[in-house]
C-alpha cells in the first residue's frame, strides 16, 4: 500500500502476515505460493522499489508470455500504480521502468525453451518470475545462470505461483507442503539450504550441515516459500468482498487448489461432476426462456479393430427464467460419416427451427471444412460455430460449478444413467474414457450462458 501526501515521500508497504514475511526474507531463491488473490504480484512488484537509489541495480519480471503481461489489470498495468507516483519514467515498447537513480524494472517473456539464451551474458541482479508454475524447470535454473550482480547487492531470485500439483515447483516446495496438500503453517518462510549433486537437490537445515558434508566449494544456496491465501489479504477482501464469491463459484478442482491452497488435488473421476448434484424432475417446468441443442461430433462405426469409438453425442437444454438449466435430452449415435449428418439433420428437424444448434469447430482446415458443411446441412435453424480454447476440462468447468451448486436439473429419460455415468468419471484427461455427452453439454451451457457472465471468471 502506498502512504503519504503531496509534500511527503510516498511509501509502500506490505501488508502485516505472508506478504511482509516474503519481502523481508534473506533466502537467495524466495517462493510466495497460494490461493488466488493473495497479493502475490503486489509483493512481486515491490520487492524492486528497495533498491530505488541504486543505479546499478537492475531487475529483469518474467511472464512466461507477452501477452500475459500486457493483459488488462497484468504485470504492466499493476506496476503503473507502485512505479510512476515514484517518478518511474516507463518504455511501454520495451515494457520497462528507469527510475531517477537510473535503476531499471523490466518486463519480460520466455514464451519458448530456447528464449533463454536470448539473455546470454545478462546481469540481472533481481529475476522475478510471476506464476512459476507456468515455466519450465530447465528455464528456471538456467536464468539463474544470468543473476549475477555488480551492484552491491548479491543476486536473488524471487517468485509467486499458484498450487499445481503437476508443476515440477511442486517437488521444489514438498518440504513445506503437509501429506493433505495443504502448506504446513509452522514451516512456511523458514530458510532451508539446498547444493545440487548429480542433477539432485540436497537439502539441509543449515548451511553449514551442507558445507561440513561437501566442502565449501559446494556454495549451498538458501530457499524458502511463504505460502499465503486470499484471507491475508485484507486490503482486497474489503475492497471487492465478490473476488472470494468468485473463487467459492469455481469448478472443485480449481477451488480446491485456487481458494484452498492445495499442492496435492487433481483432476480424478468425481471431481468435476458427481451424480448427487442433479435432481431429476418429470416435467419442464414453464417460463424457459432458451433453448440449445449442442453437439460433440465423431464419426466412426464400431468395428473389430475399435470395438469403443467416440459417440456423436447432441444435449438439448434450458435456461430458466430464475436461472436454472435444464438438461431435457441427450441422443447418442455411433456410425459412418454419411449417417452422423443425418442423425444430426433429422434430430434439428424433430428439435425445430426454433432451437439453435451449437457447433464446435475442430482444429485446422478440416475443421474449418467440417463446421462449414453442417451450416450448410442446417441452412434455416440458427447454427452457431465456436472455436473451442483451452483444453477439455476447462471448458467444462462453469459447467461444472453450475451442476455443483445444484443449478442444472435433469429431466427424466432414459438417457439419464449413461449421462450422469460419463459425467462423474470424467477427468479432463484425454483417452481416459468417453467424455463426448459432456463436451456436448458443455457445448450447450456455454452457449447459454454466454450473456449472463459465468463464464468470465473462468477465461
Amino acid at each position: 500500500m502506498a502512504e503519504g501526501s503531496s509534500s511527503e515521500p510516498i511509501r509502500f508497504a506490505p501488508q502485516p502476515g505472508p506478504q511482509t514475511d516474503f519481502l523481508s526474507t534473506h533466502a537467495d531463491i524466495a517462493i510466495y505460493g497460494g490461493s488466488a488473490g493473495s497479493g502475490k504480484s503486489f509483493a512481486l512488484l515491490i520487492e524492486p522499489v528497495r533498491h530505488y537509489e541504486n543505479g546499478k541495480f537492475n531487475a529483469v519480471i518474467f511472464r512466461r508470455t507477452t501477452t500475459q503481461v500486457r493483459n488488462p489489470g497484468g504485470m504492466w498495468d499493476e506496476s503503473q500504480q507502485i512505479y510512476r507516483p515514484l517518478k518511474g519514467h516507463s518504455r511501454e515498447p520495451t515494457l520497462e521502468w528507469i527510475f531517477p537513480s537510473n535503476m531499471a524494472v523490466k518486463f519480460a517473456h520466455l514464451q519458448h525453451e530456447h528464449t533463454i539464451y536470448d539473455w546470454q551474458g545478462s546481469q540481472i541482479p533481481l529475476i522475478g518470475f510471476d506464476e512459476l508454475t507456468h515455466f519450465t524447470e530447465t528455464q528456471f535454473w538456467y536464468m539463474l545462470s544470468r543473476n549475477r550482480s555488480t551492484s552491491g547487492v548479491p543476486g536473488y531470485v524471487r517468485a509467486t505461483c499458484n498450487p499445481d500439483s503437476d508443476s515440477w515447483v511442486r517437488k521444489l516446495v514438498d518440504w513445506y507442503i503437509g501429506p493433505d496438500g495443504y502448506p504446513i503453517k509452522e514451516r512456511s518462510g523458514i530458510i532451508r539450504w539446498f547444493v545440487r549433486r548429480e542433477d539432485a537437490l540436497i537439502w539441509g537445515n543449515t548451511r553449514d550441515e551442507l558445507v561440513a558434508q561437501y566442502g565449501e566449494e559446494a556454495q549451498p544456496k538458501s530457499f524458502t516459500f511463504v505460502a499465503a491465501s486470499i484471507y491475508d489479504n485484507r486490503i482486497l477482501m474489503e475492497k471487492d468482498p465478490s473476488y472470494l464469491a468468485n473463487l467459492m463459484a469455481l469448478a472443485r478442482v480449481d477451488r480446491l487448489r485456487l481458494l484452498g491452497g492445495n499442492w496435492n488435488v487433481r483432476p480424478t473421476a468425481g471431481l468435476y461432476f458427481q451424480r448427487e448434484w442433479f435432481e431429476i424432475i418429470d416435467a419442464l417446468p414453464a417460463n424457459c426462456i432458451r433453448v440449445v441443442r449442442g453437439w460433440d461430433r465423431a464419426a466412426t462405426k464400431p468395428s473389430e479393430t475399435n470395438k469403443d469409438p467416440d459417440w456423436t453425442a447432441g444435449v438439448k437444454m434450458y435456461r430458466h427464467v430464475t436461472g436454472l438449466f435444464i438438461i431435457a435430452e441427450v441422443r447418442r449415435t455411433r456410425d459412418t460419416p454419411l449417417k452422423v449428418e443425418n442423425f444430426i439433420k433429422n434430430t434439428a428437424t424433430q428439435d425445430g427451427y426454433e432451437v439453435p444448434v451449437a457447433i464446435d469447430q475442430d482444429p485446422g482446415s478440416s475443421g474449418v471444412a467440417d463446421a462449414e458443411n453442417y451450416v450448410r446441412l442446417l441452412a434455416g435453424w440458427d447454427v452457431r460455430v465456436t472455436k473451442p480454447t483451452g483444453d477439455k476440462a476447462n471448458r467444462a468447468k462453469p459447467l461444472s460449478a453450475q451442476c455443483e451448486a445444484g443449478n442444472v436439473k435433469l429431466l427424466r429419460g432414459d438417457w439419464n444413467e449413461a449421462f450422469l455415468s460419463e459425467l462423474e468419471n470424467f477427468t479432463g484427461e484425454d483417452g481416459e474414457g468417453h467424455d463426448d455427452q459432456v463436451d456436448a453439454a458443455a457445448s450447450a451451457f456455454n452457449f447459454l450462458a454466454q450473456d449472463l457472465g459465468i463464464l468470465d471468471f473462468f477465461k
